[in-house]
């Protein structure tokens, strides 16, 4: 498909929700693709990432970023606390903060650093035992919790179940940032993202309809 495909639908889909062109940012999520399909993406102008691991971030971004001013590099895959200081050093957002232990953490490193990067709260919408996120009904507390440590939380992330409708998953989002009083809203993939931003997101996160398809070794 491709990055102005994909650019192209994202306009259309916010000219159909009646929001200003724009108004939502695409995070091409590079984890795990070839550094040549990369590079062609940021030879077009792309400057917005998503990545998974932190080591695999680590080993490729610090060339590309003196090669290419001006690139913005997202976390969005779970952050283990011991590698969360080289996390807040590589990212300039972290798109997957679900737990008190990694808060506390974060909190710790940007009293000491005297910078953090943008945060997100990853929600657990579908109350999904296997997957990482607050539950639904522990996320006022916990955005609280980490407004009492100053951590900068800017807004909400979500991954809906896989079998499910997300379209109900990204209202429940919204309607949890709205009474927080968080403008930010990370959700939708390839196949949803129209449905996210009919609801609101301000962060979509597509991969391989930009990239091709992943080869995992």
């Amino acid at each position: 498909m491709g990055l102005q495909d994909i650019k192209a639908r994202i306009a259309a889909a916010e000219a159909e929700a009646g929001r200003p062109a724009g108004s939502v940012k695409l995070i091409a999520v590079s984890k795990v693709q070839p550094p040549e399909r990369v590079e062609a993406v940021l030879a077009e102008g792309h400057r917005l990432f998503g990545e998974n691991y932190v080591q695999e971030a680590a080993g490729k971004w610090p060339a590309w970023r003196e090669r290419f001013p001006g690139v913005a590099v997202h976390m969005i895959g779970p952050l283990q606390s011991n590698k969360a200081k080289q996390a807040v050093e590589l990212f300039e957002a972290i798109h997957t903060v679900d737990r008190d232990s990694l808060a506390r953490k974060l909190a710790s490193l940007a009293q000491t650093r005297g910078a953090c990067p943008e945060l997100f709260v990853q929600v657990n919408t579908g109350e999904e035992p296997q997957k990482a996120g607050v539950l639904p009904a522990e996320v006022d507390a916990f955005i609280a919790a980490c407004r009492g440590m100053d951590l900068p939380v800017s807004g909400l992330m979500c991954i809906p179940p896989e079998d499910a409708d997300a379209r109900p998953h990204f209202a429940d989002l919204r309607r949890m940032a709205e009474r927080n009083g968080l403008a930010g809203l990370s959700m939708g993939m390839s196949g949803d993202f129209a449905a996210a931003i009919a609801e609101g997101a301000t962060h979509v996160r597509v991969g391989s309809a930009i990239f091709g398809a992943r080869v995992y070794a």
